[in-house]
């Protein structure tokens, strides 16, 4: 059984005015939470503890789930001024003895199979680049094919899915984004590994039309 961490302390200021109400995490897609997806899609691949890293509306937040009863034991990592993903990890690893842990982005809705991601240590979770254009395939200055919005192949993007060691917390930052610290060192001393995954359903929900897209697919992806 592992524990994992979510990342919900930011505005997201993209979804504004909606979060200027609520906290993305409680933005609803198909009238539940993004958080709560969160969590029941955690709790599918064994994970019985989750550490909610907040500081934006973090009431909301606590109160909300405190009326469910997911079947996951929750804790709130709350940030008094904003950490950074860095920083927010290395505050909520303080509550984690294991000797490795899940993190997720509070923002993503997907469905990685968790179980890869932990062959290798240290990984982040890739899915193919999509671009969020027509492409179109041309032959000269002849258009020869129109597509919609489609992967690029061997062009590999960051999912917002981690699986770290332990031993990672004391080399994170008290403040910064881990994306800008941690990960570049390591890439550097090749102590950072991936897990490809391709034809997956994956989302980072950034805008209406975001929650609109995820609406059709959540049901049948986090079941």
């Amino acid at each position: 059984m592992l524990k994992a961490i979510i990342l919900a302390g930011g505005h997201g200021k993209r979804l504004r005015p909606i979060t200027d109400y609520v906290p993305k995490s409680l933005v609803p897609i198909k009238n539940v939470p993004i958080i709560e997806w969160q969590i029941k899609y955690l709790k599918k691949y064994g994970i019985n503890e989750v550490i909610i890293c907040t500081g934006y509306k973090t009431k909301m937040i606590e109160n909300y789930l405190s009326m469910k009863n997911i079947g996951v034991k929750i804790k709130f990592s709350v940030e008094k001024t904003p950490l950074g993903t860095g920083g927010a990890i290395k505050k909520a690893g303080k509550m984690i003895n294991d000797k490795s842990f899940f993190v997720i982005n509070g923002d993503v809705i997907t469905n990685i199979d968790l179980t890869k991601l932990t062959k290798k240590s240290n990984s982040i979770a890739s899915v193919e680049l999509r671009t969020k254009f027509g492409i179109l395939e041309t032959i000269g200055n002849k258009i020869s094919k129109f597509k919609e919005k489609k992967e690029v192949s061997d062009l590999w993007m960051n999912a917002g899915i981690y699986y770290l060691q332990k031993e990672t917390l004391q080399d994170l930052p008290n403040k910064g984004d881990i994306e800008k610290t941690l990960f570049p060192d390591y890439a550097k001393k090749g102590k950072l590994n991936t897990i490809k995954f391709k034809k997956i359903k994956w989302y980072s929900i950034d805008s209406i039309k975001d929650i609109e897209e995820s609406s059709l697919e959540v049901e049948k992806i986090i079941k």
